[in-house]
């Protein structure tokens, strides 16, 4: 687990877009990246509840819950948060031949799902 007090101590937080005029002059992503730190905090949110629908992957009536790809989100959530990026990326690969890709396009059903 992650930070157990975690999801009480931090908001969620989405990064920010960029503005459409300037989105609409290139290809680049239009995503924002957070810095690691905050993707560490943000990590420290998930408590590894014991019922994680977040990586099922299950239609329930008709409508997607959990990562499509049954990405261990809990396990990886936790490495990110000890730093051990590494590990976290060899996490993906386990279930997920391009997290690479499949990362910067994901809607996020996961954060949906989470009890």
């Amino acid at each position: 687990m992650a930070k157990p007090t975690g999801f009480m101590e931090y908001e969620r937080e989405v990064p920010a877009d960029r503005a459409p005029q300037e989105r609409v002059s290139n290809w680049l992503e239009f995503h924002l990246h957070f810095p690691d730190e905050k993707l560490v905090q943000q990590s420290a949110r998930c408590m590894d509840c014991g019922i994680p629908f977040c990586h099922t992957g299950e239609l329930i009536s008709g409508m997607a819950s959990g990562c499509p790809v049954n990405n261990l989100i809990p396990e990886f959530n936790d490495l990110i948060y000890r730093g051990l990026w590494r590990q976290a990326l060899d996490r993906l690969l386990k279930t997920n031949n391009f997290p690479e890709f499949t990362g910067r396009v994901c809607p996020a059903p996961c954060e949906g799902s989470c009890t």
